[in-house]
Parts: structure tokens; C-alpha cells; sequence
């Protein structure tokens, strides 16, 4: 994931979310291998991110370039619902708030997505004191994202996901050959998982459950994948 950002003193480059759930589960399985999600934070980046963090005193920095990008397609506009969405846009940018904070329909999306506003994609702002783990915790929830995790003997590892993701989804980002050759899936959650030894004991205590490929998975949740390629 990458985060754009702006009037802020945060370091550039990838940092570590500091993942309470993977933190409880390395250390119960004591794994040889520990994987953790890493969030990429790129400096005055609003382009190729997927959600920007600002300070509040420069919101106005991102707003002026979305009412100059809107104004200049609003006088090439010709289709009145395009006409209208962009004047929707125009009083929404002019009361000083992003574009992420109003609500589209289908047609509008898709409208937006050509013309890509940045204030379209989720920006979060800051004031007072800040630190990386809680600005990406913040930027999880606005972009909609959860973890799913593996965890064992050989790795504990953070999956980042869609919320709402099925768990072909997941398995397909562990490894594409678990998604093609499904089988079944078998989840855990964690509080169940951490009170076992390990996945098998959630297995014989009937705490984990065995489901099919449209299973949606909750945040949060231990999984192992039955599959045959």
C-alpha cells in the first residue's frame, strides 16, 4: 500500500505496522519466520497512492488542484450529467472539504475515476501529535482494508485484504496456486486460536470451521487452505 503525504514530518519509504494480532500470535507459535505488513509512504505523492495523509493547515494545497482539474473539464463538458457532477464537485471543494467525503452513484464513480481527482481517494487529515502506527491504522479504515492471517510453527504472517474479501481472495494472495487448486478452507478467529496450542487443536476442539470457496472472511481470522493442483 502506498501513502502519499503532505506537511508532515513522517519518514519516507516503507515502515512497519505495528500489528498487535501478529505481535500475539509470533509470539505464541515462536516462528521462524515472522512476516508483517509494510505501508509505503511517499512525500508530496498524490498521484500513484492509494490514500494521502495531510496536515489539516495544507488541505487547501490538494483542494486547489482538484477545483483547477474540475473547472478545466467543466468547460470541455458537453453531457449535462457530467455537467452536474462536476458542479456537485466544484460547491463540495469550495466549502473546503475532499471529494472522499461525498457520496456517488455508479455512473458518477465512473465519471471520477477518468478524470481522478486526488481528493477522490481517501485522504486523511492530522493535527496535533501523530505516529506512523496510528496513521496507518487510520488509513486501514478509510481505505477499507483488514488482515487476514497464517499462522505456525514455520511463519506468522499478516495478509492485507479488501473487507469483504472471499476466501479464494485470500488464498490467491498467499500463493495463486492455493486459489486454483481449492479444495476447502478451514478459519479460525484469533481469540479461538489463541486459546489452543495450535490450529489443529482448534480443529478437534470443534473451534475452527471448515467452508466453502464463497466464504467471506472476517477481519481478523486464522486460516489454512485445503487444495489439490
Amino acid at each position: 500500500m502506498k501513502i502519499g503525504f503532505t506537511g508532515l514530518d513522517l519518514p519516507e519509504g516503507k515502515s512497519k505496522y505495528n500489528d498487535p494480532v501478529l505481535n500475539a500470535l509470533s509470539d505464541k507459535d515462536k516462528p521462524k519466520k515472522i512476516s508483517p505488513f509494510f505501508a509505503q509512504f511517499i512525500k508530496d505523492e498524490y498521484i500513484d497512492c492509494d490514500a494521502i495523509v495531510i496536515h489539516k493547515d495544507s488541505l487547501l494545497d490538494i483542494l486547489i488542484l482538484d477545483m483547477d482539474k474540475i473547472e478545466g473539464r467543466l468547460n470541455r463538458a458537453v453531457d449535462k450529467n457530467e455537467t452536474d457532477l462536476l458542479n456537485k464537485c466544484l460547491l463540495h471543494l469550495e466549502k473546503e472539504e475532499p471529494l472522499c467525503t461525498l457520496k456517488f452513484n455508479n455512473s458518477e464513480n465512473e465519471i471520477l475515476k477518468e478524470l481522478s481527482p486526488y481528493s477522490y481517494k481517501p485522504v486523511i487529515q492530522i493535527e496535533g501529535d501523530y505516529e506512523i502506527n496510528n496513521i496507518i491504522e487510520r488509513v486501514l479504515k478509510e481505505t477499507a482494508n483488514m488482515f487476514f492471517y497464517t499462522s505456525g510453527a514455520t511463519e506468522s504472517h499478516a495478509w492485507l485484504v479488501p473487507i469483504g474479501a472471499d476466501i479464494i481472495t485470500c488464498a490467491s494472495k498467499i500463493h495463486s496456486d492455493l486459489a486454483k487448486g481449492f479444495i476447502k478452507g478451514d478459519v479460525v478467529s484469533y481469540e479461538d486460536y489463541m486459546s489452543c496450542h495450535n490450529f489443529n487443536e482448534c480443529k478437534s476442539k470443534g473451534l475452527s470451521k471448515m467452508v466453502d470457496r464463497d466464504y467471506i472472511i472476517q477481519p481478523n481470522e486464522i486460516i489454512e487452505i485445503r487444495f489439490n493442483v
